[in-house]
């Protein structure tokens, strides 16, 4: 009976700090409203959409690898190289001839193949020589960017054609298309989590790798698919990138992963693997975005906002570690 009170309190408790963080979500909207001139504005809050939304894209799929025990360290490199390597073969492929549009469209499916390629690699090492995915995407960070800045010479790649900036810059009835394409990417996470039995093997194999072998779901199959789709988002995230700045740049993105992770980790998921869900990344990513708006708004200094975010970060570890020490 005490191990099921147990189990029940392990449970409950990720809920309860999703519930938690939605609290103080609106607190600080409610501060901000009162002593933050501008904030609850229309435009100020397509603003924030904004900012959130390629980052945020990412972090849906960190959930999921974050759930399943694994760790990404390597999604800020992803998306320079990924948004680099859209733009080199647009370039290659104009230069062959091909119009701007074609070229467009071949060079999108091959960069998120690209990242998707990456991510699976980063999983079947993981498997196949149980080299740790903090270790191995480790090394990925290093060699993504090495790899951006050999393909554009250390220099931004331009031969988008002006159109393509719709992708990461547009909107649709006044609504930025990042954020749209940010809230797709909330509901298929979501529902795929919830509501599908690929979801519930992520669960069970982030709680218990063991069990979840014993009940026969492929553990190294799960690992690997969620560390394709992180890798596919990154790169998603890479293209809309290079689409706002109409380049593709080796040095963007940079000290993205802590920020995703941040968000994962804020929003209730835990870095033991096995508890979190995408409507708790979502707050944590809106949560973030309107904490660094709202300071920027109140002219807070930017080594302040560092200070406050990192003190955030360990306040939401600590909240992650607290039970489970509790139930040892």
């Amino acid at each position: 009976m005490e191990t099921g009170a147990k189990r029940a309190r392990g449970i409950r408790l990720p809920h309860v700090r999703q519930f938690v963080m939605e609290i103080v979500l609106i607190g600080l909207c409610v501060f901000l409203t009162v002593e933050a001139r501008g904030f609850l504005t229309r435009d100020n809050i397509l603003n924030v959409l904004r900012a959130v939304s390629m980052q945020g894209i990412i972090a849906f799929g960190m959930t999921m690898v974050i759930i399943a025990g694994e760790i990404d360290l390597s999604v800020g490199s992803a998306v320079a190289f990924s948004g680099c390597l859209c733009a080199w073969s647009v370039e290659f492929l104009t230069g062959r001839g091909l119009s701007p549009e074609a070229s467009v469209a071949a060079a999108i499916p091959v960069s998120l193949a690209a990242g998707s390629l990456v991510g699976a690699m980063t999983g079947w090492l993981r498997v196949r020589f149980r080299v740790p995915t903090f270790i191995s995407t480790l090394a990925w960070l290093t060699v993504l960017k090495g790899v951006a800045e050999l393909i554009t010479n250390g220099f931004p790649l331009t031969p988008f054609p002006e159109w393509f900036n719709f992708i990461g810059g547009g909107h649709i009835k006044g609504i930025p298309f990042p954020a749209l394409v940010f809230l797709a990417v909330f509901a298929i996470v979501h529902v795929t989590m919830h509501r599908t039995a690929f979801g519930r093997a992520i669960y069970a194999v982030g709680g218990n790798v063991e069990a979840a072998r014993l009940s026969g779901i492929p553990v190294g199959s799960v690992k690997m698919r969620v560390l394709a789709i992180v890798g596919l988002l990154a790169a998603l995230s890479g293209i809309m990138q290079a689409s706002q700045i109409m380049s593709g740049s080796a040095t963007t993105a940079q000290g993205w992963e802590l920020d995703v992770i941040s968000a994962v980790i804020i929003g209730g998921a835990s870095l033991m693997g096995g508890a979190g869900t995408a409507r708790g990344t979502l707050v944590g990513v809106v949560f973030l975005g309107v904490l660094v708006n709202g300071m920027t708004l109140m002219n807070v200094s930017e080594y302040w906002q560092h200070v406050v975010r990192g003190g955030l970060i360990l306040a939401a570890v600590l909240m992650n570690l607290a039970p489970q020490e509790n139930r040892r």
